[in-house]
């Protein structure tokens, strides 16, 4: 079942590209597996996906101590992206775990990933990455900072020696309609577009859209697209 859907996600995946002239390839499927068991992971892998998300320190954690565990053989080089949001007593073991980070929204939370990433790069790891989550549509459930913090967020991060900036991230409000959430992930893009030409720095990625509503992402700009339930089922 998970290689019939993943299979699936990509045909969605490379028509809502096409259908705004838009290369698939420019579109990363960053594989969501919050409850998954590492089973099911694996054979996403199976089927190429390298990217993997989690929501949990803990829980990635623990299936990257699974996986290597169980497994005799190198198991698949994952990228590992934490895609929810990051408490600081928790940020030591994250910049241990993944090579990228989506929710930055703090000041003191981009100071307390600099210290770690510092020890990181010292062991020869490559620079954690960075992702600024901005709640464009003013959710007060929804993590984020609002869109007038985002360029003091950043001036902190290109300041930082061990951080890399890559890009935006948001969520939109959930609706059955994936129509209601084109606004947020346009005013999105447009932030995107507005600080690339002020800072003068290379094409950012946008992280936007998730099973619902990742093909009206597409068509808005989004470079990464974090999709679980129309892989995994439901359950997860």
């Amino acid at each position: 079942m998970v290689r019939a859907n993943l299979e699936r996600v990509r045909a969605r995946i490379a028509a809502a590209a096409r259908s705004v002239r838009r290369e698939p390839a420019g579109v990363r499927l960053i594989c969501v597996t919050k409850g998954v068991p590492v089973e099911q992971i694996l054979e996403a892998a199976a089927g190429g996906i390298r990217e993997i998300g989690e929501n949990r320190v803990q829980e990635a954690q623990s299936k990257r101590i699974e996986i290597g565990t169980r497994y005799r053989v190198p198991g698949p080089d994952f990228r590992w992206h934490l895609i929810g949001r990051l408490q600081r007593n928790k940020v030591k073991f994250a910049v241990e775990l993944f090579d990228a980070v989506h929710s930055v929204d703090s000041l003191e939370l981009i100071e307390a990933l600099e210290r770690q990433a510092g020890i990181r790069q010292a062991q020869g790891e490559r620079k954690l990455e960075i992702l600024l989550q901005v709640n464009v549509s003013g959710e007060a459930t929804k993590g984020g900072c609002r869109p007038d913090q985002v360029e003091e967020l950043t001036e902190a991060v290109l300041r930082s020696g061990h951080l890399k900036w890559a890009g935006l991230m948001t969520m939109a409000p959930f609706s059955e309609n994936p129509e209601e959430a084109r606004p947020f992930f346009r005013q999105l893009r447009r932030l995107r577009d507005q600080l690339q030409d002020r800072m003068h720095v290379s094409p950012l990625d946008l992280s936007m859209g998730m099973s619902q509503d990742f093909e009206v992402a597409i068509q808005e700009g989004a470079t990464m697209v974090r999709v679980g339930t129309a892989i995994f089922g439901e359950g997860i």
